[in-house]
């Protein structure tokens, strides 16, 4: 169990060694933008209350693979957690609704 709690820790490696140094310059970039997509998802959620990711979509620049990247890292980090409801995405499969913690 030690094990796994020490990888849920361990940092993510965005690039391998074998990839391409455009794949590394990329994964540089990444925690700069990553910190102000977490920003604008909180305040998006604190704003405007619980809402699914096509609906932070909606009222954010973000795209939804954007907000499906940064949601479980903002739940690890005690800033979002589901509500337990679901409700239908724009194409009609169910989702989620997250909330802000405060």
């Amino acid at each position: 169990m030690q094990q796994l709690e020490m990888l849920a820790d361990a940092p993510r490696k965005l690039a391998r060694r074998s990839d391409p140094s455009t794949s590394h310059a990329a994964a540089a970039k990444v925690a700069e933008f990553a910190g102000s997509h977490r920003a604008v998802i909180v305040a998006a959620l604190a704003k405007h209350g619980p809402m699914t990711v096509d609906q932070i979509a909606a009222r954010t620049k973000l795209h939804s693979q954007q907000i499906n990247k940064r949601l479980p890292d903002l739940q690890r980090d005690g800033k979002t957690e589901p509500t337990g409801e679901e409700r239908p995405s724009a194409s009609g499969h169910m989702e989620r609704v997250w909330r802000a913690v405060r």
